[in-house]
């Protein structure tokens, strides 16, 4: 019980530690009620309270389409992230392994993560119009921008001793990418990859807004602009439970891939 105080201690009891979330949870959401319902500190066109955030649930399901629109939402996440890492991987690669391209990109390249993401839908509609495509693009290159250098500087980070027991061992440079640099990269850019992919939901509603076609992103919007702040809410936290089992599918996905990460 003393590591619980302890500055850098740690808990070993797997139940511990999910008996104390469950508790963290239950303290929010008591605070929560007892700010809004409880005293009414704040008015409910501020924060609504959790029962009526709960309650709301009912009209998202049955009137507004809460499901169909997150599988809009998925799939256009889904295609999203997987262009931006069939583009990021090969050019981070590229980049990172041959001396010419790191001296003429790699600069750059850190750079893109400066640029406002939001303010390029006018230059995406331009080029993509207004339908799904421009869309999954858009966030394909939100995550991209921050996944390619990322690919890039773990590369940078494989074992110099592992390309040295290849290179003794007489491999060629195909055998040393495939048997060397490729596992080591990806077993880490896994865990990025995780990470990373939760930005485009943070550009889901910029990119659903235009042409309004669906999506959770889109119901956000039309609730903002009835007032319907409970509903904003529920949105919100149905989007980061849709963002638990994502961590969670990666998890079990990247113990499935990477067996050698886990060995003891």
């Amino acid at each position: 019980m003393m590591n619980l105080f302890k500055m850098g201690g740690e808990i070993t009891s797997r139940k511990l530690t999910t008996i104390i979330g469950i508790f963290g949870a239950g303290f929010i959401l008591l605070t929560w009620y007892f700010i809004t319902d409880g005293t009414n500190w704040v008015k409910p066109q501020t924060i609504p309270s959790p029962i009526s955030v709960l309650l709301s649930f009912k009209e998202l399901v049955f009137k507004n389409g809460l499901l169909p629109n997150t599988i809009y939402s998925i799939k256009l996440n889904v295609w999203g992230y997987a262009e931006a890492i069939a583009i990021s991987l090969p050019i981070g690669f590229i980049v990172a392994l041959f001396p010419i391209c790191r001296s003429m990109l790699s600069k750059y390249i850190d750079a893109m993560r400066y640029i406002p993401i939001t303010g390029l839908t006018g230059i995406f509609i331009a080029w993509f119009g207004i339908g799904m495509g421009m869309k999954a693009h858009f966030l394909a290159f939100g995550v991209m921008v921050y996944l390619l250098p990322v690919v890039i500087q773990r590369v940078y980070e494989t074992e110099k001793v592992h390309i040295d027991t290849v290179w003794t061992l007489g491999a060629n440079n195909w055998q040393l990418f495939t048997k060397v640099y490729l596992p080591s990269v990806l077993s880490k850019v896994f865990v990025d990859i995780r990470v990373i992919t939760a930005i485009s939901w943070t550009y889901i509603i910029v990119a659903e807004m235009v042409n309004n076609e669906g999506g959770v992103g889109a119901m956000i919007y039309s609730a903002a602009k009835q007032s319907r702040i409970d509903k904003i809410f529920a949105i919100i936290a149905f989007i980061v439970l849709i963002g638990f089992i994502q961590d969670k599918l990666f998890q079990m996905l990247e113990k499935w891939f990477f067996k050698f990460k886990f060995l003891k």
